[in-house]
């Protein structure tokens, strides 16, 4: 495999160069250095940039990418398992909240769909504010936003 230098590495991933400092900044993605100070990026670094862009597409910040990639590297003990199942967990309740948000934001955009199909937007304006009204409501007594 050819080694690839940061811009080549970021057009492939079609991400910005600067995104690919900002994980090496924050030390999750680690390029060889030439002796130039160049970066290079090979194997090991695509498989780690296309974890952290998994691990992104699914909701989890830089930081709980750190935690997760610094629990990797342990050694293999319970402590490491608790913790990594607990960080797991709560990525698991952060997520089920979401996809609880999303299903009832569903239902208010098909409802509202319904309600203003075939022009009866004027005679179900209130009906429709009412809804509003109530989603907005629930989003903040949540604490979802």
């Amino acid at each position: 495999m050819v080694n690839l230098q940061i811009k080549d590495f970021a057009n492939k991933y079609s991400i910005q160069a600067d995104t690919i400092r900002y994980y090496e900044k924050e030390n999750i993605l680690k390029p060889k250095r030439r002796e130039n100070g160049y970066r290079e990026y090979d194997e090991e670094c695509e498989k780690q940039l296309q974890l952290i862009m998994v691990l992104k597409q699914l909701g989890f910040t830089i930081k709980e990418i750190q935690q997760l990639l610094i629990l990797r590297d342990e050694s293999i003990s319970t402590e490491c398992n608790n913790s990594t199942v607990l960080l797991l967990n709560q990525k698991i309740m952060k997520l089920e909240e979401k996809i609880q948000f999303y299903q009832q934001a569903l239902k208010v955009v098909q409802t509202v769909k319904e309600l203003v199909n075939e022009e009866k937007y004027l005679e179900n304006k209130e009906v429709i504010e009412d809804l509003l009204v109530e989603f907005f409501k629930s989003i903040y007594k949540r604490g979802i936003s």
